[in-house]
Formats: structure tokens, C-alpha cells, sequence
């Protein structure tokens, strides 16, 4: 790692491995100051190899579209401390990878796995189920209104029903969802002394270890449902991913087992978090709830705007294959670098008054999804459920207002609402 030069300031590296500064909105000052100052330079941290930082918006763009020079899978794509990848090179042959899923992959692997499941997730297929998720956010409008006019919107909407669409896609059995749900808040929040498995204080990043026995027990559960699947087929896409396979042979286990958990984790994890963000920001900015109830198409910008104002990916690790001067400044084969899409989603290059919630802005070109070959597969899908469940609350929804404090979750990876306090009143 070269470019001493461009050494991001320490206290100003040190957040962006800290967890609690994702949570209280110290990054997004962090990135700002980023942007204006060193938008693309080299975080030193202690406990973690030096790892260069883009926070704009054509920076990443760029990147993202070079998969041949800024690989996936070379190291670790999650931000992780030294301690942790010795361990998991020891424990995995010295792969730098727990688990193999699209995310870990690049050429000409990527394409393969990510084909047996696309078609799943295009929106000719997903229109198809449209009734059959209409049907289950009705429900989940219907539980809330009868809560008495006061909930957690986290706990009792926004991570409930992006969760049971996602397990019946799988095929998965509904009495499982509390146990997916668990293992998926523990997976994404170990960090958050709330979320974690462990509890405790929360942990920088060059002090959290890996938990094994966290993917064992996601192991453990998906390899009985594969058996299950495979000995009993049927029309999911729990079927697709057992019965799959790739150059003429069956899915590895290790490839089906984090196949299972990047669909089943991310396939409703960040859903949750944008449709918690959504409803946070219309319950702070009374206008713009007003103007989509007033005008239901806006219903696709209020979904956009609420992926761009969440980002519930925060960051993604990409590694050099070669040198290469990217952005006048000279990057080394084997370089990492962190992607911050959060960053990218404020920057004030691209958007206009990035800072406040607008329900129909327009251009929206976030890249909370990523961009080029990794382009997250389960986009349109997310949209749908999101699209769906405003169409049922918003019409029926009279008063909305915060009713205690509302709180993001603790992570350096994925975040999002934890807990979202609301009052309203439903007709």
C-alpha cells in the first residue's frame, strides 16, 4: 500500500471501522468530510490491513463496472480484521472465505451460480406471484391495525413481512421463520450488543472475531432442507438451488448451503431495513407522506428514495488484480478497497439537496444495489414488496407520528432500523 500522502486522518479512518458510527450518523459526516477532502485515499486501522476508500459516486460507479480489475473474491468482500481472516484461512484451506456465495465470486464462476437462479427473480417471474404477496402485506396491514394505533414498526411489520415472502419463494416452512430471523440478526448484527449472539459491548472492527458456530447453525437447518428438497421436489426455488447443477455436476454442499443464506439473509434483511427507513422518514417528514398519500404514483419514487436515504448495505470490499492509476492515485495489485455506497447515495455531485427525504425526486440514481455484474439479483423483487406493501398502508393510513426514539443498528456491513416506536391511526 502505497500513496502515504493520501493517509486519511486517523480519527477520521477509525469510524469508518467503528460500528456505533453507522448507527448514530457520524458516518454520513464522515463521508462528507471524505468527499470534500480525500474522496478517494488509504484507511489505516489498527487490526486491519490498509485498505483504500471511495466515497463518490463516479468512483464506485467505476469500479463496480470493472470486474476484471476490481475482483470480488480475491479477499475478503466484507470489511474484516486481520485476527479473523487468519482464522478463517486456517479453518478454510487458505481461502480467505467462510462461505462462497455470488458475493465471494468472479468470472467465469459468477455467471454460472448467478444463472440457476435469475430467471427467479426477473419481473416477468415476480409478476406472477404479485397476488400472492399482496396477499401477505394485507395481512401484515391488517395485523397493524389492530394493534391498538401503536407498534414497533420494525419488529412487527417491516421485518416480518419481507421475511415470510422471502421463505415461501424458498419453500420454506412458515413455522421457520422466527429461527431464519434470528440467525439473520445475529449474522448481520454481531456487532450490536441488541442484535448479537454473545451480547456485550459492541466491538470495533479489528476486535470481532468470527463466529463458527453461528454458520454451523445455518448450516445445520439448510442441509436438511436441501435433503428435503431433493428428495421431495417442488415448484421453489428452495428445488432450483438443491437440485442445481454447474458444469454437469451437482452444487458443491459448500456453494449450496451460502447459496441458501445469501437468499435467505439478504433476500429480506435489507428489504426490512428500507421499508423500516421509509417509514421512519415519512413519520419525521410529514409533507412528503402527505404527498405520496395524495398521489399514489409516487409510490415507485417513495421506494427508490427510501433504498438511496437507507442504503441498507453500507459497504462492499473489492481487490485490485493488477496496478493501476484510478483516480490519480497509484492502487498496487492486491490493494483493497471499500466501496461506500452510503457515500455514493449523499454525494452532492449527483444528487440534489442530498440531505433531505423527497418522494419524488427525480433522477434517483442510487447504487444502493451495486452496479455492473454484481448487480444485486434480488432488486426487483425488493421493489415489488416495498411497491406492494405502500399501496395497501398508504390508503388506509390517517395519522403517523414517532412515539419514542427510534434506533439503526450497529454495523459496518449491513444496517438499518432496529426499532421504529410509532403511534398512528388507521382506517
Amino acid at each position: 500500500m502505497t500513496a502515504a500522502d493520501h493517509r486519511i486522518p486517523r480519527d477520521v479512518a477509525n469510524l469508518l471501522g467503528t460500528p456505533g458510527a453507522y448507527a448514530d450518523g457520524r458516518i454520513h459526516e464522515t463521508y462528507r468530510w471524505l468527499r470534500a477532502n480525500e474522496p478517494f485515499g488509504v484507511a489505516d486501522i489498527d487490526g486491519v490491513d490498509p485498505f483504500w476508500v471511495a466515497t463518490r459516486h463516479a468512483d464506485i460507479l467505476e469500479i463496480s463496472r470493472q470486474n476484471a480489475l476490481f475482483h470480488n473474491g480475491d479477499r475478503n468482500p466484507v470489511i474484516t480484521s486481520q485476527a479473523a481472516d487468519r482464522k478463517v484461512r486456517e479453518m478454510m484451506g487458505g481461502s480467505p472465505h467462510l462461505l462462497r456465495t455470488l458475493i465471494h465470486m468472479d468470472e467465469p464462476d459468477h455467471l454460472k451460480y448467478r444463472a440457476l437462479t435469475q430467471a427467479w427473480f426477473m419481473p416477468q417471474n415476480l409478476r406472477s406471484m404479485e397476488e400472492r404477496i399482496r396477499v401477505i402485506a394485507r395481512a401484515a396491514v391488517d395485523r397493524m391495525a389492530a394493534s391498538g394505533g401503536r407498534c414497533d414498526f420494525v419488529k412487527d411489520v417491516a421485518l416480518q413481512y419481507p421475511l415470510h415472502v422471502i421463505m415461501r419463494i424458498l419453500g420454506a416452512p412458515e413455522a421457520d421463520e422466527p429461527r431464519m430471523l434470528k440467525l439473520t440478526q445475529e449474522i448481520f448484527g454481531a456487532a450490536d450488543p441488541e442484535l448479537s449472539r454473545d451480547g456485550g459491548a459492541a466491538k470495533p472492527i479489528e476486535e470481532q472475531a468470527v463466529d463458527f458456530g453461528m454458520i454451523t447453525d445455518f448450516f445445520d437447518y439448510f442441509r436438511k432442507f436441501s435433503a428435503g428438497k431433493r428428495e421431495n421436489p417442488t415448484d421453489d426455488l428452495g428445488t432450483v438451488i438443491a437440485t442445481s447443477l454447474i458444469d454437469g455436476q451437482p452444487i458443491s454442499d459448500l456453494e449450496a448451503m451460502s447459496y441458501y443464506i445469501i437468499v435467505a439473509t439478504a433476500g429480506h434483511d435489507t428489504t426490512s431495513s428500507s421499508t423500516g427507513g421509509a417509514l421512519w422518514a415519512l413519520a419525521e417528514n410529514p409533507g412528503e407522506l402527505a404527498k405520496v398519500k395524495a398521489d399514489p404514483s409516487l409510490i415507485p419514487g417513495l421506494v427508490d428514495e427510501s433504498i438511496r436515504w437507507t442504503t441498507p448495505v453500507k459497504t462492499f470490499m473489492r481487490t485490485a488484480t493488477e496496478d493501476v492509476t484510478f483516480a490519480d492515485r497509484d492502487v498496487k495489485k492486491g490493494d483493497w478497497i471499500m466501496l461506500c455506497y452510503a457515500s455514493a447515495n449523499r454525494d452532492e455531485a449527483v444528487f440534489d439537496d442530498p440531505y433531505s427525504f423527497r418522494v419524488d425526486r427525480k433522477p434517483n440514481k442510487h447504487l444502493a444495489f451495486g452496479y455492473g455484474a454484481h448487480l444485486c439479483l434480488g432488486q426487483h423483487l425488493a421493489k415489488m414488496e416495498m411497491r406492494i406493501l405502500w399501496e395497501e398502508l398508504l390508503p388506509r393510513l390517517d395519522e403517523l407520528e414517532l412515539d419514542g426514539v427510534p434506533a439503526l443498528s450497529e454495523a459496518v456491513f449491513v444496517n438499518g432500523p432496529k426499532r421504529l416506536p410509532i403511534r398512528f391511526k388507521m382506517h
